[in-house]
């Protein structure tokens, strides 16, 4: 990794560092936020039950293993954030009510974020199926989520106040939380240095890393550009848990590149 990009890494990961405790804490913004990560946490169990099938097939009963407690891991996520949520009278939206785009004719970023947009650029919707991504292609890019969720979720519980009975309750969630992401980012670490020698393996992160950064600060730079304003992903109501269809529904657009939120 380059001089240049470890700075990035820095400014950008302080930037949203200091962007994502700030709307955790205020109540205001932190129904959108909780639901934002209830609907990444959930939509990305039907791609990970989907990998896990494929390496059943294909003999890998060891990764198998772990993809099916990555998913179990991540749908318990959506469910710690389901109930912070409903002790704040809130809900997430059903994605299915979102249009794909604005009024103004832009792609909706509830739907698919511009974070992602950067971080998977130059692969197809195709690509990134389950049935036909490139497993280390999937490894290093959720190993690179997963390692920087740990850090991020464990800086948002540090932000969280002890004074009232929710807050303290999500800071619990999301230390927990943290301690899963970095289990995950080990087996991904594990699976790619079970196909590739070290050098690749490095290399391969750092590429990641790289996509991560710019990734990153495209997404600083969107929100910098709306005055920080979140998008709407949360409505008034006490939250259910969410139905399959909703589940696959936030999937289909989320799931190839949010494994880790």
């Amino acid at each position: 990794m380059s001089l240049l990009t470890q700075v990035l890494h820095l400014i950008g990961s302080g930037a949203t560092a200091y962007i994502t405790a700030r709307n955790l804490r205020d109540r205001q913004t932190r129904p959108d936020m909780l639901a934002g990560f209830q609907l990444a946490e959930s939509g990305s169990v039907p791609f990970l039950e989907a990998l896990r099938d494929r390496a059943t097939r294909e003999g890998n009963t060891w990764l198998a293993e772990k993809l099916n407690t990555h998913a179990q891991d991540e749908q318990r996520h959506g469910q710690i954030f389901a109930h912070a949520l409903k002790q704040l009278d809130k809900q997430a939206i059903n994605l299915k009510n979102v249009p794909e785009q604005t009024k103004d004719g832009k792609p909706d970023e509830r739907r698919r974020s511009p974070f992602f947009a950067a971080y998977f650029d130059g692969y197809g919707k195709d690509d990134l199926h389950p049935e036909q991504i490139d497993w280390t292609v999937f490894f290093a890019s959720t190993y690179i989520l997963e390692l920087d969720a740990c850090k991020d979720f464990m800086r948002m519980a540090n932000a969280l106040p002890d004074t009232d009975r929710a807050s303290a309750n999500l800071k619990q969630g999301l230390i927990s939380i943290a301690q899963d992401e970095q289990r995950h980012a080990a087996y991904l670490r594990e699976a790619m240095e079970r196909q590739l020698p070290y050098a690749e393996v490095e290399l391969l992160v750092d590429q990641w890393r790289t996509r991560k950064v710019n990734a990153m600060m495209a997404m600083v730079s969107n929100l910098l550009q709306k005055g920080e304003k979140l998008p709407s992903m949360a409505q008034d109501g006490v939250p259910t848990e969410l139905s399959a269809e909703t589940i696959t529904e936030a999937g289909t657009e989320t799931s190839p590149s949010q494994l880790a939120a």
